[in-house]
């Protein structure tokens, strides 16, 4: 991740590796030092879930988990970013934002235990399924910014994230142009984290990816990714101008994905430890402590998140133990909203079939 202030390099950064804040022609940070005080917690209390969810699937509590472990300054600017009546389409790297937003962590944990595709509130919580299919949700980001603007709604946007890897498939291509060509309120957040699973970005493409957002028609800002100031102040200026009228904008996070892809995978095989160090230097968590010590935040602070941090994990593992096996038979319920007779047949043959062994009728 370069740094110089221009050219292909440049991004928005309002918060530099060592704690510093910069200033910037276009994007200011709004919050006080409280709140980003908070932001540091949320960012303390994502990466202590993230790990318990890591432990618990080597546990084999849960049948997979993807870490989010160096990518926390997204997510917790998202929340802080996001409006009352913002919408978001994640993947599965950005569920702990959902959590931010008020889903359940057993909602999320049954998940990955697979006990659930995934059955909380998404009106209440804004925080629509995640989408472990690559590339596939930003058309359906685009397709209730459409509804929105159909219905004169112009308090609310929508917001998707997706990977670098996702960048190059053409569904994302699709709502991309779709999204410009009827100006609807949609922001398009590329994490780039540098690997789609082993492949490192250079391999996907010859240039940065933002700059692809003007052959299509819309601006495109390339941000900091690791710093949480410059995180929400861009992600809040873009959805405030799709609110507004102004249509979409893209948005390319510069950060790092500091462990594997998934549980499954083995990230030594395609990558070395140096290149991890250099990112580690760039944490987004120890960047926002540097800056909170500058502003006189004692070790009881910090301390105090700590401890806060430890009890969240305690509750994570006694949550993924007590999530409940699922009913098989009631999967056939939830299909269409109104069963067919084709479902319900199936469904009457399944209870038969499990009767037979001893399972609940």
């Amino acid at each position: 991740m370069g740094e110089s202030p221009s050219g292909r390099d440049a991004f928005v950064q309002l918060l530099t590796p060592d704690g510093v804040r910069r200033e910037h022609t276009d994007f200011r940070y709004v919050g006080d030092t409280r709140a980003i005080a908070e932001l540091y917690r949320h960012m303390v209390l994502i990466r202590r879930v993230d790990a318990e969810g890591f432990a618990l699937q080597r546990h084999g509590e849960l049948g997979l988990w993807p870490p989010s472990l160096g990518q926390e300054a997204v997510l917790a600017s998202g929340a802080a970013a996001l409006g009352p009546a913002d919408f978001v389409y994640p993947t599965y790297r950005e569920m702990l934002l959902g959590w931010l937003l008020g889903v359940d962590i057993s909602d999320l944990l049954a998940v990955w235990r697979g006990s659930s595709h995934g059955g909380w509130d998404s009106r209440s919580t804004r925080f629509g399924p995640m989408s472990i299919v690559i590339g596939s949700h930003p058309l359906h980001a685009t397709g209730h910014a459409l509804g929105m603007k159909m219905r004169n709604q112009r308090d609310s946007a929508v917001i998707a994230y997706f990977g670098d890897g996702a960048s190059s498939q053409g569904d994302v291509m699709e709502a991309i142009e779709l999204a410009v060509l009827q100006q609807v309120p949609v922001v398009f957040f590329c994490q780039n984290n540098h690997f789609a699973i082993s492949q490192p970005v250079d391999r996907q493409t010859a240039v940065p990816i933002v700059e692809r957002a003007a052959g299509f028609g819309l601006p495109g800002i390339r941000i900091d990714g690791n710093d949480v100031l410059a995180c929400e102040a861009v992600t809040r200026a873009a959805l405030k101008r799709a609110r507004e009228g102004g249509g979409p904008t893209f948005i390319e996070a510069m950060t790092y994905r500091m462990g594997p892809h998934t549980t499954s995978d083995d990230p030594t095989r395609y990558r070395d430890d140096a290149e991890v160090e250099v990112w580690r230097a760039r944490d987004p968590i120890d960047r926002v402590r540097a800056y909170l010590v500058g502003e006189a935040y004692d070790a009881e602070f910090f301390a105090e998140v700590d401890r806060e941090a430890e009890e969240l994990g305690a509750s994570v593992r006694a949550a993924c133990l007590a999530v409940p096996e699922p009913d098989l038979a009631a999967w056939f319920d939830n299909v269409y909203a109104e069963q067919t007779d084709e479902l319900r047949s199936q469904q009457t043959e399944y209870v038969a079939w499990r009767r037979q062994y001893g399972g609940v009728a």
